[in-house]
């Protein structure tokens, strides 16, 4: 369970139900008022060695951005929703991309207008509509700060048309399995082979609490997928994806098996990262690899197109072997 150092806070948080909770909530932390949760300068004049400290924070203010941007994956829109950033720190995050070493939790009080315009959204499209409203965050994780996702599914479950999908990689999911979600939210969960989980995803749930947890929503009647993201080219790559891909075969329970889809992603990289992690995690391990990475945009890195193709190939052969019958959303 999260316990936040130090709270910063937006005065207009207390207009609001949720603000009130929170600052209730946390009434034995420590507070510092700010002017705007996008801008708080002594945290940007911290170092990168400090990372990880400093996702000890907790940021809550008030979200005033709501545009919705078109995504042509597994859902119609992009949302921005109740959080962004996260407290776990994977050394690949891409939000380090966006945010640099302030990539700490962001909390959002004014969830209601958030999932008003979700709503009217949906209700006036002409087709079925999913949002994605994980996009910035693991709402997951949030879910045990501010029981949003509880929240969400309770207030979205009656809306005529639409569906709400999100990623995480973590296991709590406990307090939302008895929820009468009627089939409208769709959860994906993130998988790397263990030692990869273990060395780069820190702070995250490990790979069995997240088998054990695709289990049990899928036994809840969720819709389940799986995110193979990001696949990471280390040395012995292939025999750890095979050995996940067993595992899954093993592991899975049959509901599970029988409906689960899956997207696999390979890593992206960037400059930024390599600043941090050589800082914040100096004896960690080193996934950026020149040999086998090109440039991608400034100061971003992917693998190189016939590596890629090769580990596209590879992936999908050995899925076919075991999940012949699920589909494959993409591999990118």
């Amino acid at each position: 369970m999260f316990k936040p150092k130090v709270i910063y806070f937006e005065k207009d948080i207390e207009n609001y139900t949720l603000g009130k909770e929170l600052m209730e909530k946390y009434k034995e932390v420590r507070k510092v008022e700010i002017e705007n949760h996008n801008n708080i300068e002594e945290m940007r004049k911290k170092s990168n060695k400090e990372f990880m400290d400093m996702k000890r924070n907790l940021i809550i203010g008030v979200r005033k951005t709501h545009k919705f941007v078109p995504n042509h994956k597994t859902s119609d829109f992009l949302v921005p929703y109740t959080s962004s950033g996260c407290t776990a720190a994977c050394m690949y995050c891409y939000l380090v991309c966006n945010y640099n070493k302030c990539a700490y939790l962001r909390l959002f009080v004014n969830r209601e207008k958030m999932l008003e315009k979700i709503i009217k959204t949906s209700e006036n499209s002409e087709k079925e509509l999913t949002f994605e409203i994980g996009s910035n965050s693991d709402l997951i994780l949030e879910n045990t700060i501010t029981n949003n996702l509880v929240w969400t599914i309770e207030n979205f479950k009656d809306t005529k048309k639409g569906f709400l999908t999100l990623p995480t990689k973590f296991s709590m999911v406990e307090n939302i399995l008895d929820l009468d979600h009627k089939g409208k939210v769709i959860i994906r969960m993130s998988l790397n082979p263990k030692e990869i989980i273990n060395r780069v995803e820190f702070g995250t749930s490990r790979l069995e609490e997240r088998i054990k947890a695709i289990n049990s929503l899928s036994e809840a009647g969720y819709k389940v997928g799986i995110l193979m993201a990001p696949v990471i080219m280390v040395e012995n790559w292939k025999s750890l994806y095979k050995e996940l891909i067993i595992e899954l075969d093993n592991k899975l329970s049959k509901k599970a098996k029988k409906q689960v889809f899956f997207e696999i992603i390979f890593m992206t990289y960037s400059f930024v990262h390599t600043k941090i992690n050589e800082e914040a995690f100096p004896n960690a391990i080193q996934i950026y690899d020149k040999e086998k990475m090109q440039g991608r945009g400034k100061g971003k890195y992917m693998y190189k197109s016939d590596l890629r193709e090769e580990g596209k190939q590879f992936l999908l052969e050995e899925m076919h072997k075991y999940f012949k019958d699920n589909i494959i959303e993409y591999v990118v």
